[in-house]
């Protein structure tokens, strides 16, 4: 009887031994480090945005590679003794011992640099403003943050502590061309011409009433031939003729001081001239304009947050409920990958030995 239980024993250790723990912490390892990721990447973000505000240089730190490595080691030990003699008790022995080891390695790329500097500062190609739109992003949050100008017409910027308005007819076109952009009535096409690629706008001429009537609007504003469906989009403040479109893009730096110029900072920072105040935009026809952010500040860590970051012995946050802020800034950390920040790198990987 006592050798059948030592044999039971030795079976269920080497069960136990042989079974693997490596597939078992896939889904979890995988949720777990990409929740991890994203948080630190809008913590990243916020907290640079927040500093811009204040006039101190964004930093940004790249987590290259994630390793993490799993050990599980154990040991089992079994025996029996039977005397012939009265006098002699028999017994049984087993013993059991395991190690489990978890050693995460992690690796930070410092973006710093001057390719990083020049990409910072570098305007976003028009083409790939006009490819935000064409997937689907509203056209008047894409040109009100990434535009400086349409044909010369003149979006809102700021410029170190003060901050220019938009002109009535860039914040009316932006408008007119998310209207245009619901009702299908645009289309984008990039051509090659000379080894370069070119994008082209498409407006239509088969337009319901009250799209047709925003399609003209749109055309006399930036000065467009009435007649044509095709127009070239350029680079550049001034079109060359009636059948171009000029788009003074923005960097990714001029981004961020203009996003930063709509954070809610303390009022004690502005009176003691640590920052400049907040701006809001002028209003459109008598109506206020949506400015799609909410930055709030608070001497308080915020219960219910986005996104939340200390700094300067406060806490700035955006709320979970806010959902317009909310897009926006998870925009603002798309759009920041649309212009290379640094060296050309493989893209981080998460290795799962086990052991």
């Amino acid at each position: 009887m006592q050798a059948s239980l030592v044999a039971s024993m030795i079976c269920a250790l080497l069960c136990t031994a042989c079974a693997g723990i490596g597939a078992r912490t896939v889904t979890a390892d995988r949720f777990d480090y990409t929740s991890a990721l994203s948080d630190s990447w809008k913590s990243q973000m916020l907290i640079n945005v927040v500093k811009v505000r204040y006039g101190d240089a964004p930093v940004f730190l790249d987590v290259s590679s994630v390793i993490e490595a799993y050990e599980l080691t154990q040991s089992a030990s079994a025996g029996y003794t039977w005397q012939f003699t009265p006098a002699t008790a028999s017994g049984a022995t087993a013993g059991v011992a395991g190690v489990y080891a978890n050693r995460p390695t992690i690796t930070y790329s410092p973006m710093s640099g001057e390719k990083f500097a020049k990409s910072l500062m570098s305007p976003i190609p028009p083409a790939h403003v006009l490819s935000l739109i064409q997937s689907g992003y509203p056209a008047d949050f894409v040109l009100r943050f990434l535009v400086q100008s349409v044909n010369g017409l003149r979006n809102r910027h700021a410029a170190g502590f003060a901050v220019h308005p938009a002109s009535p007819q860039f914040l009316l076109l932006a408008e007119k061309l998310r209207q245009i952009q619901a009702s299908g009535a645009v289309g984008l096409r990039v051509e090659k011409l000379d080894k370069m690629e070119s994008s082209v706008i498409v407006l239509r001429h088969d337009l319901d009433e009250q799209t047709a009537g925003a399609t003209v609007e749109v055309r006399k504003m930036l000065g467009l031939d009435p007649q044509a469906t095709e127009f070239s989009v350029v680079y550049g403040l001034i079109p060359a003729n009636d059948k171009q479109i000029a788009l003074l893009t923005r960097s990714m730096l001029q981004v961020l001081q203009d996003y930063a110029s709509y954070i809610e900072v303390p009022e004690a920072d502005v009176a003691q001239k640590r920052v400049g105040p907040t701006l809001r935009d002028a209003s459109l026809d008598g109506a206020p304009v949506a400015t799609y952010v909410n930055i709030r500040s608070s001497s308080q860590r915020p219960h219910d947050a986005f996104v939340a970051v200390p700094y300067r012995n406060h806490w700035f946050w955006i709320d979970d409920r806010d959902l317009p802020s909310k897009e926006l800034f998870s925009f603002l950390m798309f759009a920041f990958t649309l212009v290379e920040t640094s060296e050309k790198q493989p893209a981080p990987t998460l290795s799962l030995p086990v052991r």
